[in-house]
């Protein structure tokens, strides 16, 4: 097993999407600030981690694998969506509350896929080395779905916390920072599960699955053209 080779694949996807988005940015941020924006993303696995075996414990005790599609589905989005999207949130917080370069509205959606490319940087290096000689396969379409899904959350997340920070300080705006990213990351993975149950159901659900992502990331982008355009049309940043 070639270990460099492994950990380049793992890299890869999250690198061109990395690539891409800071090639979108007309006014490129330091750095030192994305650089700590990855980072805070790769430090949140660890507690994730611990908190999505805790509650994991909590919903399905000894249980080491769902069986059905409820089980699948309250895996989905409260063992993994929930915990990670909001350890992620707290990361683009960290990162945001004091920045001073933190002043356009595609400014959330870099430092928001910094922090989700950061995290699944790490959990993509985890899931190919643990998988041993399958870790090709794996990586293919971990490169195809997983990464980007990630991305996407992010892009997601991103887009209304600039939203709620420059925009619209509503209730409103402020919950679906969270929980837009979170129903997006809980119905992705759910349809992506849902083999457990059985190979016709994941079958079905995969067809399902790439639909979603086509979808989901024609939302993304639209999404960061509507920040662009915003910058571009020197709109004030807040309301009066």
């Amino acid at each position: 097993m070639n270990y460099l080779i492994i950990l380049a694949a793992g890299l890869l996807p999250a690198a061109v999407l990395f690539i891409y988005i800071l090639r979108k940015d007309p006014q490129p941020e330091p750095t030192s600030w994305l650089r700590k924006a990855f980072f805070y993303g790769v430090a949140i696995c660890f507690p994730v981690a611990l908190v999505e075996g805790a509650i994991s414990a909590v919903l399905f005790g000894n249980v080491t694998e769902a069986t059905n599609l409820v089980e699948t589905t309250l895996d989905a989005f409260f063992v993994a969506a929930l915990p990670e999207e909001s350890f992620k949130l707290l990361a683009l917080w960290l990162v945001l509350r004091r920045n001073p370069y933190f002043d356009e509205h595609f400014d959330g959606i870099v430092y928001a896929v910094c922090v989700g490319l950061g995290f699944a940087s790490l959990e993509n290096i985890g899931y190919l080395f643990s998988v041993g000689d399958e870790w090709q396969t794996v990586a293919i379409g971990r490169a195809l779905l997983a990464v980007p899904g990630h991305y996407a959350f992010a892009v997601l997340m991103g887009y209304y916390y600039s939203m709620y920070h420059f925009v619209d300080r509503s209730s409103r705006t402020a919950a679906c920072v969270l929980l837009v990213p979170v129903l997006a990351h809980g119905v992705y993975d759910t349809l992506a599960m849902s083999g457990i149950v059985s190979e016709v159901v994941g079958g079905v659900s995969m067809l399902v699955l790439i639909f979603f992502c086509i979808r989901m990331h024609k939302f993304a982008r639209k999404k960061i053209m509507a920040q662009l355009e915003r910058d571009r049309d020197g709109r004030p940043l807040r309301n009066a």
